[in-house]
């Protein structure tokens, strides 16, 4: 296959989980809602794909129509199926509706990696809108696929597309508990933690190498942090009494963390090899909850001070804490947006609990979800969509909706009851 300029080449890496069992069943994502203009997109099958453990294209299709952005054009019926640019037949792409179409091919290299390319065509002006290479093992070709969806996301909508990210969750089957991470869309779930006491609380480090967790295995909880390339894990926080809401800082270097070795619980600055340990908080109050902004600067946090939980925000020098919600008697579970103009976080109203976001400079509030007992919201990186617990026949579920309320997606496992989720990071190529 020639080389072309209009090609940028990668090597793809995957960040491996050391020594942990693959998880019994992946989620399956329904999605409900869309955006309010889809993007219409023809991915047509990569040639040489057929044969292949995992295919490509599909995994592409999937990831974009999972975003609610894009409405996927069917490519089948068209013979030959083009797979270069000379190749295609504009007039019938767009008679079936496309404005744009993704095409590419798969080949084996003598060292036994992969040479997945793929370009993005434009259907209208009959010009190319992007082109990448990627060369990768066989078990890496998942992770191709989403990259090419970021890609493609990137391009046409103008954000980071999170489709390469993961998430990380707890499900508990009967009494045993499992702190498990799995790729973005549900696939590859992988156990980090097994125990039959309860695991709460994950929190990924910027880098996304790294988790702290809380887990009650010495029967009290202790705030651990567990690297996910090599196993090795550290109780960084096991004082006296209550350790737990692990935040990072924005640098990785330290977590905030609520600890009761004092009397209430109160929220701590400790660097994350348990060193270093001081208060951030001093009130007679439950301060609960602390999250990082993303410019490390302040800390914002549930508290009870005022009378309901409310939630706050203080520097992280210290001083007196800026109350930042005023709607409702019950606002719990801050999270900041990537951006650091919004918080995301759970309200409660007319005793149903909701996955809401409010802006720091206007104090606009807007609820999201529909849930009943919503709870745990975590943005995606690149701040579009906010992914949260919920409650559905009995169990609890995962479910995902888009900082503007128009998509929704609910991810379930086949068995067991699902908490706790937490977004990873954007990982570098």
């Amino acid at each position: 296959m020639r080389t072309d300029r209009l090609f940028v080449c990668a090597v793809v890496f995957v960040l491996s989980l050391a020594l942990l069992p693959a998880a019994r069943a992946a989620l399956t994502i329904e999605i409900i809602g869309s955006g309010a203009n889809q993007v219409p997109i023809a991915i047509v099958p990569f040639r040489a794909e057929e044969g292949l453990a995992q295919r490509v294209s599909p995994v592409t299709a999937a990831d974009l129509a999972r975003s609610g952005l894009f409405r996927l054009v069917d490519a089948g019926g068209v013979n030959p199926l083009p797979h270069e640019p000379e190749q295609i037949n504009y007039p019938i792409w767009r008679a079936r509706g496309a404005d744009v179409m993704v095409i590419g091919s798969v080949s084996k290299l003598p060292d036994g990696r992969y040479d997945v390319r793929f370009r993005l065509m434009d259907v209208v002006k009959q010009t190319q809108l992007a082109g990448f290479v990627y060369f990768a093992r066989e078990d890496n070709l998942r992770l191709v696929a989403h990259r090419i969806a970021d890609m493609i996301y990137e391009k046409l909508t103008g954000d980071v597309g999170v489709f390469s990210t993961r998430i990380t969750y707890v499900v508990k089957r009967g009494s045993r508990f499992e702190l498990q991470v799995a790729d973005a869309d549900g696939y590859g779930a992988q156990t980090v933690l097994g125990s039959n006491e309860p695991i709460i609380s994950p929190a990924w480090s910027p880098e996304g190498t790294r988790l702290a967790y809380v887990s009650f295995e010495q029967k009290k909880p202790v705030v651990y942090v567990q690297s996910l390339t090599t196993g090795a894990r550290q109780a960084v926080a096991n004082f006296w009494g209550s350790n737990s809401a692990p935040s990072w800082s924005p640098d990785g270097k330290r977590l905030a963390v609520v600890l009761t070795k004092d009397g209430g619980s109160q929220i701590y600055i400790i660097n994350a090899d348990g060193s270093g340990l001081t208060r951030l908080t001093h009130s007679l109050a439950i301060d609960t909850e602390p999250n990082f902004s993303p410019d490390g600067r302040h800390v914002i946090f549930t508290s009870d001070r005022g009378g309901s939980p409310q939630i706050y925000r203080v520097p992280v020098t210290g001083g007196q804490p800026e109350r930042l919600t005023f709607e409702g008697g019950y606002n719990v579970t801050p999270r900041h947006s990537p951006d650091g103009r919004s918080f995301t976080f759970i309200q409660r109203s007319g005793g149903r609990f909701n996955v809401a976001v409010q802006d720091f400079t206007t104090r606009q509030v807007q609820v999201l979800s529909n849930g009943g007992l919503d709870e745990s919201p975590s943005f995606a990186p690149n701040g579009r969509m906010i992914l949260y617990a919920s409650g559905a026949r009995g169990r609890g579920v995962l479910a995902a909706v888009s900082s503007d309320g128009r998509v929704q997606q609910r991810l379930t496992a086949d068995a067991g009851d699902v908490r706790e989720p937490a977004w990873g990071p954007l990982l570098k190529q």
